[in-house]
């Protein structure tokens, strides 16, 4: 498969697919756990405060194949600071 690091897919999961609003045969899971949670506010997703802790149930951004590059740069530049 072409660009096999970039994209992963596992209908096989309980929680597949986690987020509304995506072709199945387009979901992403590669970054199932987001690598920009940490980033709090500066995530740049779609997030909401739920009971005082950060929730991602309504942000789809790192299960969009074609954001893979922009999540690898925000993470890699968060983490050099």
């Amino acid at each position: 498969m072409e660009n096999s690091e970039r994209f992963f897919r596992n209908t096989g999961c309980r929680y597949f697919p986690c987020h509304k609003g995506i072709d199945e045969s387009e979901f992403n899971c590669l970054f199932c756990y987001c690598p920009l949670y940490h980033l709090g506010e500066e995530c740049g997703g779609d997030y909401i405060i739920k009971n005082g802790v950060k929730s991602c149930i309504n942000c789809t951004r790192p299960h969009i194949s074609d954001n893979y590059e922009e999540i690898i740069h925000k993470a890699s530049y968060k983490n050099k600071k």
